[in-house]
């Protein structure tokens, strides 16, 4: 008797929550400006959330073709706009700019990063803009980026000694996404840090250690997303549905003592030229706003937005070069900008757009857009003789205010990597086949196949590996 009285009990307790959950529902939906973007129909409580499949790039250029450039969509309460043409986003991002500096809260960076206080997450005002100035004056800034020339360097010089050790007389089978992301990795690792991961020698600390936390900005990555019914669905998210939230504690935890440690390592050595021993010099001067908290979030985003993006990039770059070595334009790292969430009520492209709105711009779209481009899949660097292209077209690293502070780190490390690949080595694909370019279904729209091609070391290589043999 007593289990039917619990049934019945948490059967109406369901009732009343999605009966609410429908009076808000119906509620929000007569507040909302008359002039919105096109919708598709849309389900009760869930919205549109059963059209949100992956890889969601491909899915909104599809829905882009029957309701336009500027479409809207529900996910659960959540109004949600994509943008997939470069009038609709320099809009977005001239006039609109501040309204829409602001970013949408998820689980993710409140649980994994701080309470929403890491600088890719923070809501706009004061505590971004000073965690937007460090990251500018000292981590980004050219001088410091200068400093580190030296890492880059050694770092992609190992990874040629890695490659042409086996192959300097014949051809030989590599596969690339693991060294990829070992390279990014030590490069980033010895900026921060000063340590090395990866490779051999006296300097190479555990991989056993870079392993586990590699894995877990991989699960923290996967668990990311626009489309989590968790992130827009209050219900769902009060019984954690799937687990997601004592997954991502469970995720925060392993992370932040992975990260405090690489802290209290260099609390007890003053001595040093590394990320952490400047911050934690400014520490002293500035002890109430330089924590270990804050810290620890800036680490935390360049890891996570620094990493596996670049190593993404360099395997799609050489993807498309053994397929098409003249002809291919690669993919980028991506096809969803980071989102946005408007403080107030705007317009975009005459339609109206209310205050709360979730933002997203399909650069992947606009970037392959025939409209935009002449010859849009083809590699043509002639396009960008004048200097540089117009930031509305080509967005890799984000606009306006909010932009990828990190785009100069990124484009040091990845030209300098992919040019020495180039000239050091003889590229050949395994096979007649063509390299297999499925994507993956993570936010930063990794190969579904992992990369492997047959190389061979070209003369150039041979003083480099007589240097460093130690390197292999």
């Amino acid at each position: 008797m007593e289990e039917m009285v619990l049934i019945y009990t948490s059967l109406s307790l369901l009732v009343v929550a999605v009966a609410f959950k429908l009076i808000i529902h119906l509620q929000t939906r007569t507040r909302t400006p008359k002039h919105l973007p096109p919708s598709p129909p849309s389900l009760p409580i869930l919205g549109h959330l059963h059209l949100a499949k992956k890889p969601l790039h491909r899915t909104f250029h599809s829905l882009s073709q029957k309701y336009g450039q500027i479409f809207s969509l529900r996910f659960g309460s959540r109004l949600v706009v994509i943008v997939s043409s470069p009038s609709a986003v320099q809009e977005c991002f001239t006039k609109n700019d501040i309204v829409l500096a602001n970013r949408p809260p998820s689980l993710v960076t409140k649980i994994v990063g701080y309470n929403h206080t890491t600088v890719a997450a923070a809501p706009y005002g004061d505590h971004w803009r000073n965690l937007r100035r460090i990251s500018a004056l000292e981590i980004f800034s050219t001088t410091r980026l200068n400093m580190f020339l030296g890492i880059r360097r050694d770092e992609i010089k190992r990874l040629l000694c890695k490659l042409g050790r086996n192959s300097s007389q014949d051809f030989t089978k590599v596969e690339l996404k693991s060294m990829f992301l070992e390279l990014t990795f030590n490069i980033i690792m010895r900026m921060v840090v000063g340590k090395r991961y990866y490779g051999y020698g006296e300097d190479v600390k555990d991989e056993e250690e870079a392993r586990q936390f590699r894995a877990i900005i991989r699960e923290i990555i996967a668990n990311g997303g626009a489309s989590n019914p968790q992130e827009f669905m209050p219900l769902m998210r009060w019984i954690d549905h799937g687990g997601l939230e004592k997954r991502l504690t469970r995720l925060a935890k392993r992370m932040d003592a992975f990260l405090q440690g690489l802290i209290d390592e260099k609390k007890g050595n003053e001595e040093g030229n590394t990320m952490i021993h400047h911050l934690l010099s400014l520490q002293k001067s500035q002890p109430e706003y330089y924590t270990d908290q804050i810290i620890k979030g800036l680490i935390l985003v360049l890891l996570l937005a620094g990493m596996d993006t670049s190593a993404v990039i360099l395997e799609w770059a050489m993807s498309n070069l053994l397929n098409h070595p003249n002809h291919n334009l690669g993919d980028p790292a991506a096809p969803l900008l980071v989102p946005h969430m408007s403080s107030d009520d705007y317009t975009v492209g005459g339609y109206n757009v209310p205050c709360n709105t979730m933002l997203l711009v399909n650069a992947w779209a606009i970037h392959r857009n025939p409209k935009v481009w002449d010859d849009a899949t083809s590699f043509k660097p002639e396009r960008f003789d004048c200097g540089d292209a117009d930031s509305y077209k080509l967005m890799p690293f984000g606009l306006g205010r909010r932009a990828c502070p990190g785009a100069g780190l990124a484009q040091r490390t990845l030209g300098l990597a992919l040019g020495s690949l180039i000239q050091c080595f003889e590229w050949q694909r395994i096979g007649e086949e063509e390299v297999d370019m499925t994507e993956g279904n993570e936010l930063t729209m990794p190969k579904a196949v992992a990369l492997e091609a047959m190389c061979k070391a070209c003369p150039i290589m041979n003083s480099l590996l007589s240097e460093r043999v130690d390197y292999v």
